[in-house]
């Protein structure tokens, strides 16, 4: 099973499944899932995996394999995206197209939300297990999460944030010598921002690429430890001067 999301309601699910005699060796949500599957009463694997996802809360994209078939499954409010590919034949699913181009797949589409895929050697059926709902997409996974090479929901990850810069210099012009990003998430809205106002672009912040993800880390304290470790301001190019950073 691979799980890109997060389970607002798993511990509550957790300690319901411990008081059943289910014993977790991780606190990951997605052995939650797991679990669930593992206990449902349904007879067949598509409606055990039905059953799991119809108990959890939150945001998820899940792909799920077996010897004989692989399920991809979508939340209902399509909070994460998840798309579908093709490689020669073969259904390919992935959290971004960027994944697809990399292994020199075919992009088919995206998945709706709350759509479930099931992939055999028979071929592909889609399924709808949960109630229509409004659509709840992250806008994080444009402004952050999702890799500038990806197109999310029709839409290339790198322009939006582009555009993202652009409308920022026009809704808040600045009287400023440079337009230095906080690397890489904010490197396409700085180009865009520098582009609209006529401002210099500079890389006046160089990133350590052996750091993962700060923003994500649990607690303040770590988290200024890994800013500290992943960004290293570049002094000769920033000291003295007016700075607009994205």
């Amino acid at each position: 099973v691979a799980h890109n999301g997060n389970l607002t309601n798993a511990m509550t699910v957790q300690r319901a499944l411990q008081k059943q005699g289910a014993i977790f060796s991780s606190t990951s949500d997605t052995e939650t899932l797991l679990h669930l599957v593992a206990t449902s009463r349904e007879r067949d694997l598509n409606s055990r995996f039905i059953d799991a996802v119809r108990q959890v809360e939150g945001a998820f994209s899940l792909v799920a394999m077996t010897s004989k078939k692989m399920i991809g499954c979508r939340d209902p409010l399509g909070i994460r995206p998840l798309v579908l590919g093709d490689l020669d034949g073969a259904w390919i699913l992935a959290s971004e197209t960027c994944a697809l181009d990399i292994i020199g797949a075919r992009f088919v589409r995206d998945l709706k939300p709350g759509e479930m895929v099931v992939v055999t050697a028979k071929g592909i059926e889609s399924l709808f297990p949960f109630e229509p709902q409004k659509t709840r997409f992250c806008i994080f996974e444009y402004v952050y999460f999702a890799r500038p090479d990806s197109s999310v929901e029709g839409r290339n990850v790198y322009e939006v944030r582009k555009r993202i810069g652009a409308e920022l210099a026009l809704e808040s012009p600045v009287d400023a010598d440079i337009v230095v990003p906080v690397p890489d998430s904010g490197t396409p809205a700085a180009i865009g921002f520098s582009q609209a106002a006529g401002i210099s672009f500079e890389l006046g912040i160089i990133r350590n690429h052996y750091v993962g993800r700060t923003f994500i880390q649990p607690g303040d304290s770590i988290r200024h430890m890994g800013v500290k470790l992943k960004h290293n301001a570049n002094r000769r190019m920033i000291e003295g001067k007016r700075v607009v950073l994205v």
